[in-house]
């Protein structure tokens, strides 16, 4: 696995986000340069490209810098997530040139308009040529380091300069005869659905009629998803019980108390969820060679901390949330999280993102998703409907449920879940939270090995799209 994650800058520390009287304010962790961790995609690509690749990387970029040229129309889609950060966007003066409408008072652009983004095109040309020498030093270095400093945040020249990626070792486990890869920590996903697999195997699913099979995912979810705040975050600087978490045995006595027929009660207070996770975006790739990729990438928050450091076209993430700011408090997803995952220097925040495979001698499933603290869940639904024999089309276009321990309640999305079902689960003591709207952008492939075919979907619920050739 590439660890390409963000990480804290050397100025940081435990208490930056509190206010005078100790308490969180999401908004500096959310908004503005000092949310902003130090990107890890330029160095990822950069490594990728000298590693494992056999194009240039003024190859593999050009795509990329074409459409920063050329631009994009603006869709329903990007008006939606401009029109929910319209203030941040507003708040950072270049950011507010690319993506916002001077014609109409700064507001959210016209359907159709074109986003074009001239300053990251000179940015990612620079990649190009140099490599991560382009992004991490020299010129972009300098503007970033200026910009972030002057608009209240933290980044230094030696920040960027000392950013590193790692390789590690992915988490494994098998499943009814399958075998699952996903992704290590600073990312809980592998550890999270390892878990939840463990507990289900050694559950009843099969022979379980599908409301009571819900309840007894939802019990394996919430046990998870507990352990996650407990224990989770940057194992280069924590000790985390990684081999016990995704042992069978473990999983075992999790579900020790589960009732089949009763939702387990929560002691930790609700938190609340304020968004989608839809800055993230996911990659599922195979080619005739048979290599493979799932590759997820992010800057959290839509538009992230809608900043962008003065001539370098770089929307700069606001990944600092996803640290435990306050021990006990919920960041944007709702997340609770611990001491595990508290601020350090130069740490790495716990992420939820699950690249992933899964695969028999006869099948391979390439499957991941954007969606904040909802992507376990999302994956592991996924992974389900693989094992029973769904399509890829199918997989993606499944309804959804979640459930992560704080707050207590079971989410729904608004489609294909009958009123019946929901009111038996309420009967079981689950709260339901019917959501407004559906969630995820899911990219699946699915290889039928013995045949050597191939088919992929693309999730109904974004913009994505499948190209087999």
């Amino acid at each position: 696995m590439i660890d390409g994650r963000e990480v804290a800058p050397s100025a940081a520390h435990k208490d930056m986000y509190l206010n005078q009287q100790g308490e969180f304010d999401n908004r500096l962790s959310l908004d503005g340069a000092l949310a902003a961790a130090i990107p890890g995609v330029p160095a990822a690509l950069d490594h990728l490209n000298k590693k494992y690749g056999r194009l240039t990387l003024k190859q593999t970029l050009a795509p990329a810098i074409r459409y920063a040229k050329q631009g994009f129309e603006v869709t329903e889609h990007f008006q939606r997530l401009a029109s929910f950060r319209l203030e941040a966007l507003n708040a950072s003066a270049d950011s507010q040139a690319i993506f916002l409408s001077s014609s109409s008072n700064n507001q959210v652009p016209a359907l159709g308009s074109m986003i074009i983004q001239t300053d990251l095109a000179k940015t990612l040309e620079r990649i190009a040529q140099q490599g991560r020498d382009g992004f991490y030093q020299g010129q972009v270095a300098q503007k970033l380091v200026d910009g972030v400093q002057k608009s209240g945040g933290i980044w230094t020249l030696e920040d960027l300069k000392n950013y590193q990626i790692k390789e590690r070792s992915p988490i494994t486990t098998t499943y009814k005869g399958y075998n699952v890869t996903s992704a290590a920590l600073p990312s809980s996903g592998g550890i999270v659905l390892s878990s939840i697999l463990n507990q289900l195997e050694q559950l009843p699913l099969s022979s379980s009629a599908p409301v009571q099979r819900q309840h007894l995912i939802i019990e394996a979810m919430r046990r998870a998803y507990f352990d996650r705040s407990q224990y989770l975050g940057d194992d280069d600087f924590i000790s985390v019980p990684t081999a016990r978490l995704t042992s069978k045995a473990y999983a075992k006595k999790l579900i020790s108390n589960i009732d089949p027929h009763s939702a387990t009660v929560n002691n930790l207070q609700p938190a609340n969820i304020t968004s989608k996770g839809e800055d993230t975006t996911h990659f599922s790739i195979i080619d005739k060679e048979g290599n493979r990729v799932s590759a997820t990438l992010s800057i959290n928050y839509p538009f992230g901390s809608g900043f962008i450091a003065e001539g370098t076209g770089v929307l700069l993430n606001d990944e600092m949330d996803d640290f435990s700011a306050l021990a006990g408090s919920a960041n944007a997803y709702g997340l609770i999280g611990n001491t595990a995952n508290a601020i350090a220097a130069n740490k790495r925040p716990l992420s939820s993102m699950s690249p992933t495979f899964i695969e028999n001698d006869h099948h391979l499933m390439i499957i991941g998703t954007p969606g904040g603290s909802r992507i376990i869940t999302m994956v592991l639904l996924g992974i389900l409907g693989f094992i029973e024999g769904d399509n890829a089309e199918d997989i993606v276009s499944q309804p959804r449920f979640h459930h992560q321990h704080s707050p207590n309640k079971v989410q729904f999305e608004s489609v294909g879940f009958s009123a019946k079902e929901r009111e038996q689960l309420k009967q079981y003591g689950h709260e339901i939270d019917l959501l407004n709207r559906q969630y995820g952008n899911m990219q699946v492939i699915i290889k039928n090995k013995p045949a050597n075919q191939i088919s992929a979907a693309s999730d109904p619920r974004g913009e994505g799209f499948s190209d087999v050739r």
